[in-house]
């Protein structure tokens, strides 16, 4: 199989070729047919989340849908030609604990698979595992949006998109805060009810809920300011890792404050790919080639990229 090989930091991705992986019990083989880029994997390679890897060398890509080529003893519930998505288990996580799907062939554990139906492209399948997934467990799982709630969705790029989305099709009335004009039409096309540029004016419709998923702390300080008495504020976006809040607002206006990761809820990701399923969610995704996957990672880095970046293999 290719590969991309992640060596240490600072250092550029390497092109290898490597045996095939076999299955053990348990186990199963993945033709990967998509993998998504996440910002994650440029923290990884600039060294500012790699302390988190268990050790390099390293394969990344952790956003990973495709079909399986073959099944170790054991496994039961899957077999050769089925479509699947990776979804863990954590500790043999793609990307972040074992080698992930930056590669034409990956090793997966049967038991973190979900099927993907053939209505949902490979495409949509991949990001589902980690923009679908993370969102939907702020929203319905850190946020416990209840139907007919007030959601303020601080920050619209693909991760808040995505959760705008969710709260809408659960039943949610959402408005957002995003200074970033030109994503509003679309917003509106989703059904978000009113787009603001700053965090303050969320204010003025007294959400249940607040999402920041942007998280550059002043959206922090912002959200607790703006929910509602005995609001809820859920923190996803790690723009900084450091927020001034106003402890007074905090606890006078009795917010709960709560964090929020990606694979803490667990049914996340079938919740968002039955959501694609019925038609309801489509993440906009923007496919480049297998080749591509560094020059993808730099234009992560840089900014500016709208929706998510997909390799296909």
């Amino acid at each position: 199989m290719k590969a991309w090989l992640f060596t240490g930091v600072g250092e550029p991705l390497q092109m290898i070729d490597r045996a095939d992986p076999v299955p053990g019990p348990g186990q199963v083989v993945i033709d990967v047919k998509a993998a998504g880029l996440c910002h994650s994997d440029c923290g990884f390679l600039d060294g500012t989340l790699t302390w988190m890897l268990p050790g390099l060398p390293m394969i990344l890509g952790h956003e990973v849908a495709g079909e399986i080529s073959a099944v170790g003893d054991g496994v039961t519930d899957h077999e050769v030609g089925e479509r699947v998505v990776l979804n863990g288990p954590e500790e043999f996580a793609a990307g972040w604990r074992v080698d992930g799907g930056y590669a034409t062939k990956c090793l997966a554990m049967a038991s973190g698979l979900v099927k993907l139906p053939p209505e949902v492209s490979y495409m949509q399948g991949a990001a589902a595992t980690d923009a679908g997934m993370t969102s939907y467990g702020a929203i319905m799982g850190s946020g416990q949006m209840q139907t007919g709630q007030k959601v303020g969705i601080i920050g619209l790029g693909g991760l808040g998109m995505t959760g705008a989305r969710i709260a809408v099709v659960n039943g949610g009335e959402v408005y957002a805060a995003e200074p970033r004009r030109e994503t509003w039409d679309k917003a509106r096309a989703l059904g978000l009810r009113e787009i603001v540029a700053d965090v303050s004016e969320l204010a003025q419709f007294q959400c249940d809920l607040i999402v920041d998923f942007a998280g550059f702390g002043t959206t922090t300080a912002g959200a607790i300011s703006a929910v509602k008495p005995g609001g809820t504020v859920v923190q996803v976006g790690l723009g900084k890792t450091e927020a001034t809040i106003n402890t007074a607002e905090l606890t006078g206006k009795m917010v709960t404050l709560r964090g929020s990761r990606g694979g803490a809820m667990p049914g996340a990701t079938e919740a968002v790919i039955a959501h694609m399923a019925r038609g309801e969610l489509e993440i906009e995704a923007n496919a480049l080639g297998f080749d591509e996957i560094p020059q993808g990672l730099d234009r992560l880095k840089a900014g500016g990229v709208v929706g998510r970046l997909v390799a296909t293999p």
